[in-house]
């Protein structure tokens, strides 16, 4: 289902024949992408919702992420059959694949569209959108189920199995902190667009919002004599 972000109303329905676990709009918002069960990605014409999608089929696995690069160009997906996809929109094929040796759990294009996060078991790897090429990975704790990069790449946040949010210096790879707020395993971690917090979700039932910078007077966080108060503990909300 599409919805108007404004006013609440539901705009269209594209049906599908299987759990959707991943949804993308275009830069632009003239194309929407989907992924699903049914292993086969969508790309639905949002100027002519009456129009068939596009298919793209490849996938011997469940898709659990799919994203558009900025360019309009060129699709990213990934899933349970252990394969991170590159295919070009122009003329809807694969051109590339890299096997991961484990199921790949989420995806994100950074701010400024340059940057492909991957994540697959414990592993956070970054991709140049452009050339396709991995420009670094670091290994993680424990399995990782979702990361986001920082606006500025200072930093980036990753979640998973064990419950605890990390954030890891982008140029080394160090973990420069971690939380245990959440009761479950942690599915999915955003930046907000201005990257002073971020934001996790989780199996426990709770959405979470974290300091990029804890104490500082932001929002609903007002710091007291150099101090976070009692709604900025550990940084979270």
């Amino acid at each position: 289902k599409v919805w108007n972000a404004i006013t609440g109303e539901e705009l269209v329905t594209f049906q599908h024949k299987h759990i959707v676990k991943t949804v993308d709009f275009s830069e632009d918002c003239t194309q929407l992408l989907t992924g699903s069960n049914e292993k086969v990605l969508r790309l639905f014409d949002l100027n002519n919702t009456d129009s068939d999608p596009q298919l793209l089929t490849g996938h011997k696995g469940n898709i659990k992420s799919a994203v558009l690069d900025s360019s309009g160009q060129k699709i990213f997906s990934g899933g349970d059959d252990k394969i991170i996809r590159f295919w070009d929109i122009r003329t809807m094929t694969e051109f590339k694949k890299i096997e991961t040796g484990h199921p790949v759990s989420s995806m994100e294009i950074n701010r400024d569209g340059t940057i492909l996060i991957v994540t697959y078991g414990n592993e956070v790897s970054f991709w140049d959108t452009s050339s396709c090429e991995k420009i670094k990975s670091f290994e993680c704790p424990c399995d990782i189920y979702s990361a986001s990069l920082h606006p500025d790449k200072s930093c980036f946040v990753a979640g998973g199995e064990d419950f605890r949010l990390f954030k890891f210096d982008y140029e080394t790879g160090k973990e420069l902190e971690s939380y245990k707020g959440h009761f479950g395993p942690v599915h999915c971690v955003r930046f907000s667009p201005d990257g002073e917090l971020y934001a996790s979700g989780s199996e426990d039932g709770t959405l979470r919002l974290w300091q990029n910078t804890v104490g500082k007077t932001y929002g609903l966080w007002k710091a007291l004599n150099g101090e976070e108060n009692n709604a900025t503990e550990n940084g979270k909300v």
